[in-house]
């Protein structure tokens, strides 16, 4: 305690000269085993309210990892992570034995230690201006790394937001604020203090300058972070012109990793100081910051034993690390709530990533070199649109691709509700590329001017970037729509209508769905290539701009060319003046799904061999669509197959349109028609006809949660064979379904429910199907599912129409049953969970009404067992209870299962001769399943 004592005593020395910045200063000790830290701190801190404070609020945010339900293990479940959630207890983090007292004993309360917010009232309110000086030990129990990348692993331990400190950016002291791993900064504009006792043969390295070993003291307008290991940290110091800075790495490079590093950082920290003015004298770059503001899709592409290069070694440390670098700088220049105010440091970020891809890597393709691969004797890249792209064209890209599907979000949305990927397309590369226009239009160097005057100005300071914006307004009046622009879903659009020839000019009519002046950049070229530039300014609420132009054998003209401004649709954005095509597109016919390019009305031709049942077998056609690799509104796809089963002509079509409303509480309605001609038995087909609307309500983009209306009216008529036609079978019908359905694919408990209707001219149904499936331990689940279904009216001639036990009736020709009239054999034994939802094979069907519950759970590994349970009456029969049970092999989960009977209503099913027949299993082959899976946390 008296080298505790001596510290304090300098450490008060230099508060006095800090006025009105808070000051932390800690002692931390590391135990033997590494897992415990014992913390004795000191805290000055000022009310800047503007009030007298009744309270003070400390953040204990090691507390996120103590318990199920935080904000941290919830978002975690919503990244598709829940290793947070199963951990065991000696894994988390908690903090504990917290003692606290202030000067002149003013703190008069305790609090739950396991509360991530910790409130203090005060016996005597602090006035404005006044500081108060709390006096805490504690101690922290470290989780593991694993989580977030902060806590201990076998040879570091990284800490960040793991000490208590006031939440800066809540003066007033009264609103919660939980940790959920979104690197926001909370504790700024402070001076620190942390002296280590750790042993001797470890290192220690952070974002406060050394000043002692393992003392570190500084100002930070950032939250302390620090490496502890027993590998010593690499350091590369730039001195060169008028930068002197050091970088710090919390992790190992090798030996071609700092080649290169010590000669792009120099250039890469010119190029940044001259666009804003400022470099720090340190930076400290951890590992999880690097893996998070690396440069997205430069990586090498493998497969199998195969590897492909994009971009050399040097290229991808180049982009990789201008982004880090660039991010880290901005973080230490700028102070914002990340919360509210995301978009100004990220879209930064990408502003100043474009500019430096302009500067050198302006010609670079988004595939980088990979479209040069040879494969014996071709380059087969080269036939996509996708390996013309340039490396440039990635911020408009993302911007269009997730804005396709309607799933983008306000630029100023909360970023704690922004999805992954708009976390990227969204907040940083929308708003970057809008940072780019608009330094294009006012000149690069105003733009860059008026950025470095402002981070001059509120240096040390919480800014809001809306007073950025009102300055670039005022240097540059058309940017005025930036503000509002920020606050809605973008779905602005300029068109090129048409063209006129007036003697030797160009009357060029420009069309735009948007009250608001936004300046358009218009470009021409001529057939040698040469290329000429117009910025054509627009006026509040003028719809339609003509344009008048010198026509010098103009051959092409295009708006907002190369994505420079993020549109809601390129494709109108070209014209031709001369040729068959002149006023309108040209088409382009391509073998493969690509990269929409929007010049183009592109056609895919895809040859098409697939296995589609045992009556076709394989089918060898030709599809025919208009889908890229993006959504969009209007598809149509027709696909003319051969049947190698039957010999015949075989195929499908299907036309829809899809409005994409941004604001509202629908997210797409569909409206479509589709017709299909194949074979359900040998010889005989059957034809679909239908017609069909669906309705996908708003969801939050990082939810589960979905929710959606259908109806659908079908045609269908099926060749009959004689017994058939005997026994008066169906040959026309029709059918009409509405429904509704609500899932919630979160990890731990999955849930769905839905209900519809169903009739034709001889009955009407009523189902209702609900699913639960709870994952109790890792890879372990619980599922219970139960199904109830009733004919309001049945007047039908046969069971065609019945609900199934054990098997479903696929009237619909809906469930892509391998053998659809099978009734033994392998293609027989193949199971849909549907209607009762029966493994074994219990004979019979309903014509009344049933209900059942289907439950499966974990075992061992891929072995589940299952039971299934239910009643049902058909007409003029007593009701019927039933029942089976089983064990489940889950070959590929979903997609791949084998069933195996054991006890039910028939007796003991192993016993039985034809067991082997008994035995069923599930085959999932619609590849956009697959793809739906894999994708859940990403958006």
């Amino acid at each position: 305690m008296k080298k505790f004592s001596i510290c304090f005593i300098l450490f008060w020395g230099i508060v006095q000269v800090s006025a009105q910045k808070d000051s932390i200063f800690i002692v931390a000790k590391i135990s033997q085993d590494k897992k415990i830290l014992d913390v004795d701190q000191e805290i000055i801190y000022h009310n800047q309210s503007g009030k007298a404070l009744d309270s003070i609020k400390l953040l204990n945010w090691v507390a996120a990892y103590n318990k199920r339900g935080t904000s941290l293990v919830y978002r975690k479940l919503e990244d598709r992570n829940n290793s947070l959630h199963f951990a065991k207890s000696r894994l988390l983090g908690k903090t504990f034995d917290l003692k606290i007292n202030s000067n002149e004993d003013q703190i008069v309360t305790k609090n739950n230690l396991s509360e991530e917010n910790l409130y203090f009232v005060l016996n005597k309110a602090l006035p404005l201006g006044e500081s108060i000086k709390l006096h805490l030990q504690y101690q922290i129990q470290l989780p593991d790394k694993q989580f977030t990348g902060y806590g201990i692993s076998e040879n570091t331990i990284a800490l960040k937001y793991f000490f208590i400190v006031p939440d800066h950016f809540d003066p007033d002291n009264i609103s919660s604020r939980n940790y959920q791993d979104i690197e926001e900064s909370v504790n700024f504009n402070t001076n620190w203090t942390v002296n280590f006792d750790v042993p001797n043969d470890y290192f220690i390295e952070g974002n406060l300058q050394q000043t002692v070993k393992n003392s570190f003291s500084g100002y930070l307008d950032t939250d302390p972070e620090f490496i502890i290991s027993q590998n010593q940290f690499q350091t590369i110091k730039v001195d060169s012109d008028d930068i002197k800075t050091e970088i710090k790495f919390g992790y190992a490079l090798s030996p071609q990793e700092i080649q290169n590093l010590e000669f792009f950082l120099p250039l890469q920290l010119k190029f940044i100081k001259e666009k804003i003015g400022y470099i720090p004298e340190s930076l400290f770059i951890s590992d999880k910051f690097r893996a998070k503001e690396d440069f997205f899709g430069n990586n090498d592409i493998s497969f199998w034993k195969f590897r492909f290069k994009l971009f050399t070694d040097a290229e991808k440390i180049d982009q990789d690390y201008f982004g880090i670098i660039t991010k880290k700088i901005l973080d230490k220049s700028i102070i914002t709530d990340k919360e509210d105010h995301h978009w100004f440091k990220n879209g930064l970020k990408s502003y100043l990533e474009i500019q430096y891809l302009k500067k050198f890597y302006g010609e670079a393709k988004l595939l980088g070199k990979l479209p040069e691969t040879n494969i014996l004797g071709i380059k087969p890249i080269k036939w996509f649109h996708a390996s013309d792209v340039k490396l440039l064209d990635r911020y408009g890209l993302a911007y269009q691709y997730i804005m396709s599907q309607n799933l983008d979000q306000k630029i100023d949305e909360p970023f704690s509700a922004l999805s992954n990927f708009n976390d990227m397309a969204i907040s940083s590369f929308e708003t970057g590329s809008l940072f780019s226009f608009s330094a294009d239009k006012m000149g690069e160097d105003n733009f860059n001017d008026l950025l470095k005057k402002y981070i001059t100005e509120n240096r040390d300071k919480e800014i809001n970037p809306e007073d950025f914006l009102k300055q670039l307004s005022q240097k540059e009046p058309s940017t005025d729509y930036l503000a509002e622009f920020l606050k809605q879903k973008n779905r602005v659009n300029f068109k090129l209508k048409k063209f006129k020839t007036k003697n030797d000019s160009l009357e060029i009519r420009i069309a735009k769905n948007t009250d608001d002046a936004i300046p358009v950049k218009l470009e021409t070229q001529t057939r040698d290539g040469e290329r000429k530039s117009y910025w054509i300014e627009t006026e509040e609420k003028q719809k339609l701009k003509t344009v008048i132009l010198p026509s010098e054998n103009i051959y092409k003209i295009t708006l907002n060319d190369d994505y420079i401004f993020p549109e809601a649709n390129y494709r109108d954005n070209f014209l031709y003046t001369k040729g068959l095509f002149s006023n309108s597109k040209k088409i382009k016919f391509k073998l493969i799904k690509d990269i929409p390019n929007p010049e183009f009305n592109e056609i895919y031709l895809n040859p098409r061999i697939r296995f589609t049942n045992t009556y076709d077998k394989f089918l060898i056609g030709m599809n025919f669509k208009n889908q890229s690799l993006f959504d969009q509104k209007f598809l149509y796809s027709i696909t003319p197959s051969f049947s190698t089963g039957t010999g015949k002509l075989t195929g499908s079509g299907a036309v829809e349109y899809s409005f994409l409303p941004a604001e509202s509480m629908i997210q797409s309605l569909t409206f479509g028609i589709s017709g299909s001609y194949f074979h359900y038995d040998y010889d005989l087909a059957y034809q679909k006809a239908s017609i069909y609307s669906s309705i996908r309500f708003r969801k939050d983009p990082r939810s589960t949660v979905s929710r959606g209306a259908s109806f659908s009216y079908n045609y269908f008529q099926r060749d009959l064979n004689a017994k058939m036609i005997a026994e008066n079978d169906y040959e026309k019908y029709n059918l009409w379904t509405l429904g509704y359905g609500f899932s919630d694919n979160q990890m731990i408990h999955e849930k769905s429910f839905s209900i519809s209707t169903q009739g034709m001219q001889d009955f009407n149904k009523i189902t209702a199907e609900a699913f639960y499936r709870w994952e109790f331990a890792p890879r372990q689940k619980l599922s219970l599912r139960l199904f109830g279904g009733y004919f309001a009216r049945n007047e039908t001639r046969n069971n065609t129409f019945d609900y199934g036990i054990s098997r479903v009736s696929d009237y619909s020709f809906s469930y892509n049953l391998l053998g659809q009239s099978a009734t033994g054999g392998i293609l027989s034994q193949q199971f849909v969970l549907a209607d009762g939802g029966f493994k074994s094979f219990i004979p019979g069907t309903v014509n009344q009404w049933i209900t059942s519950l289907n439950v499966d759970t974990s075992v061992w590994k891929i072995f589940h067992i299952y039971a299934d349970g239910g009643i049902y009456k058909n007409k003029n029969n007593p009701t019927q209870f039933i029942w089976d049970s089983g064990v489940k092999v889950r070959v590929i989960p979903d997609f791949l299962e084998i069933y195996f009977p054991v006890q039910s209503s028939l007796g003991f099913e192993p016993g039985f001769k034809d067991y082997g027949k008994r035995i069923r299993y599930t085959l999932i082959l619609n590849l956009s399943t697959i793809i739906n899976a894999a994708r859940r946390g990403w958006y």
